[in-house]
């Protein structure tokens, strides 16, 4: 520990005992003047330095370096910081509030998680929880038939925002602790989707699908861009001339920048929507932007069931808007789309020494997508004239 004084010219903080600063500053007399704030340095358990702003008195501040010593010698020192006090509730709407977080995607999925956590924790100081709690809390929303994958994201959402309190030096290291003793309740993979779309499904779906659904579904089935790509896609992301579709790194979920080829089949599409007047957005509803985060569930379920298509995440055999994107990428498989390509062309990151050595150029992935709308053409039109009746049977049914 040791006490440190202010310049009040420059404002370098240094040893006490200093008696010119770097600056040129005369700090006895500013000492006695009471121009120099005093204050002092410690490390807290763990070893993160911290410092506070004692005041304009040496003696007050010698005074503070004794308490401090010995709260630390006492193993006591976390009970003097206002970090001590500071509930769930009240780093939530600081958490929530950060510009880093509101930026995010799934702001409104982690509001929603940490409201749930707040229900229970709120109320309760950051530093008094501990890791039975939090399993136990585990078990009350078991026990409240909340999926396992949800009781985990909401401790991991938890974790996170206490975490990143601790990079701000909001709280301490005990305040983490809890939630390292905490294991997850489902497996890893363990609830991992294999559903895809069949080319009748699909066929179907187009059919039935209300206007401003269908495009959405034929870009989703010829490019597997996910569902926050197609909704957020502007037209400045697009370009005619090299037909791709380049989408900058803050809207896709890796972060990373992502160029798509476009194929026949989308430039199709493209060519067929109207440009807003007042928006960029190239996917609208009633003239306006889609919401990006539920604003084609209910319509893809409607056309779901119009379609005579099994919906819902949960559901057995359900169908559910991303499963397209699976569809997609399995597809390219079967198509004899080299795993580097179809990889890169829906944005998962190359593994081991691929992310090192491989330069894929846009001709090559140009090649790829062209490969694979080949194939996919021809699959459709294998069953084309085999849906017709089905589908008018469902949408006379309901």
């Amino acid at each position: 520990m040791s006490i440190l004084a202010e310049c009040p010219i420059c404002r370098q903080k240094q040893s006490a005992k200093n008696r010119i600063c770097r600056c040129g500053e005369d700090l006895v007399k500013a000492k006695r003047s009471k121009k120099v704030k005093y204050w002092i340095s410690y490390r807290l358990p763990g070893g993160k330095q911290r410092r506070e702003s004692i005041g304009y008195s040496v003696e007050e501040a010698r005074d503070a370096e004794g308490k401090r010593r010995s709260q630390k010698r006492e193993n006591r020192i976390f009970d003097m910081l206002p970090e001590a006090k500071l509930t769930f509730r009240e780093l939530s709407v600081w958490y929530l509030n950060l510009k880093s977080v509101k930026r995010l995607s799934s702001h409104r999925r982690i509001t929603s998680a940490l409201n749930n956590f707040i229900k229970v924790f709120g109320d309760r100081k950051i530093r008094s929880v501990k890791s039975h709690e939090l399993e136990d809390y585990q078990e009350y929303r078991e026990e409240q038939d909340a999926a396992l994958a949800t009781i985990d994201m909401e401790i991991s959402i938890a974790k996170t925002m206490t975490t990143k309190a601790f990079d701000n030096d909001l709280v301490d290291g005990k305040a983490i602790k809890a939630f390292r003793g905490v294991r997850r309740k489902l497996k890893h993979g363990a609830n991992a989707r294999k559903r895809k779309m069949t080319f009748d499904e699909y066929i179907r779906l187009i059919r039935v699908s209300q206007p401003h659904l269908k495009p959405i579904l034929t870009v989703a089935y010829n490019t597997g861009m996910r569902r926050g790509e197609l909704l957020g896609l502007k037209w400045s992301y697009i370009d005619l001339e090299t037909m791709f579709i380049r989408l900058p790194a803050n809207v896709v979920k890796e972060k990373k920048a992502k160029n798509i080829p476009i194929n026949h089949n989308v430039h199709k599409i493209l060519n067929s929507i109207p440009r807003a007047i007042k928006h960029d957005y190239v996917f609208t509803y009633k003239g306006q932007p889609i919401d990006t985060e539920s604003g084609i569930k209910k319509s893809f379920k409607t056309a779901c069931r119009l379609a005579g298509v099994i919906y819902g995440r949960d559901v057995p055999g359900g169908l559910i808007f991303h499963d397209i994107r699976r569809t997609v990428k399995s597809n390219m498989l079967e198509a004899g789309v080299e795993k580097e390509l179809r990889d890169t062309i829906l944005g998962h990151s190359l593994k081991g020494m691929d992310v090192y050595y491989l330069s894929i150029s846009e001709q090559s992935l140009k090649n790829a997508i062209d490969k694979y709308t080949e194939w996919l053409d021809q699959k459709v039109a294998e069953v084309f004239g085999s849906v017709d009746q089905s589908v008018d049977q469902n949408k006379n049914r309901d």
